[in-house]
């Protein structure tokens, strides 16, 4: 008994230092999110980037669910700011229930709430964005203030802030 616990404490010292602390605390993250949310459809960084970058694919509604305060340090090329808690209504407003649409946030939370809002009201073509803004800023992708490229963004708070990359994170207002 002793060995084995021993062996699985081991192992999970071994697979940290291999990974970092930052990829446990990412994956542990993301594993709670899809279990919060099981009806919502998951699209990662990688598969966002790709659909925009594709001509022949009609873009989807960029949907930035976080506040004023986050959304004018940084936020993705074409996005619109919809507040956290907004109905489905208003979040989509003018959007037909086929319209592709992906939600992000700070790291997926506020934005899977959304995004069940909206599947829930009958809109088909839902995905919230894995590791949302904050693993989009970390991979070094476009960030937008004012139409101008900029870099870094809002770390929500000292907690969460801790899953942005040093290079990336806006330092808090006090």
């Amino acid at each position: 008994m002793f060995r084995r616990v021993f062996l699985i404490v081991g192992l999970l010292v071994a697979v940290v230092a291999a990974l970092g602390f930052r990829s446990v605390d990412w994956f542990l993250l993301k594993t709670s999110l899809r279990h919060k949310f099981p009806k919502v459809e998951w699209i990662s960084t990688s598969e966002l980037a790709d659909w925009l970058a594709n001509k022949r694919r009609s873009a989807p509604v960029l949907l930035d669910v976080r506040t004023p305060e986050e959304w004018n340090v940084s936020h993705l090329p074409g996005a619109r700011r919809v507040e956290p808690n907004a109905s489905a209504e208003n979040a989509a407003a003018g959007l037909s229930k086929e319209t592709p649409i992906v939600t992000y946030c700070a790291v997926g939370y506020r934005s899977g709430e959304v995004a069940e809002r909206l599947r829930a009201a009958g809109f088909t073509n839902v995905h919230n964005l894995e590791g949302s803004i904050f693993q989009w800023a970390n991979e070094h992708r476009p960030l937008v203030r004012n139409n101008e490229r900029v870099s870094q963004v809002h770390p929500y708070n000292s907690f969460w802030g801790r899953l942005v990359n040093d290079d990336v994170r806006a330092a808090l207002k006090k």
